[in-house]
């Protein structure tokens, strides 16, 4: 599968399938720190992620007014 990370942007080549818990535990990457999203839907921990799947990992952003 295509995986595609943000800050920086960078894609890796993944072979699947996998959840999207493994997929983040081969990255090294902290489930509460990203959001997974596969096309235009975001993807919960357990789902299957195909070979022939892209999927993009963003980081959570938060922020607001004082």
């Amino acid at each position: 599968m295509k995986v595609v990370l943000r800050n920086p942007r960078r894609e890796l080549e993944m072979e699947g399938p996998m959840t999207v818990t493994k997929l983040l535990g081969q990255l090294e990457i902290h489930r509460d720190a990203v959001l997974v999203i596969r096309g235009d839907t975001l993807v919960a921990a357990d789902a299957v992620l195909d070979d022939a799947d892209t999927v993009e990992i963003r980081p959570v952003i938060s922020g607001g007014a004082i």
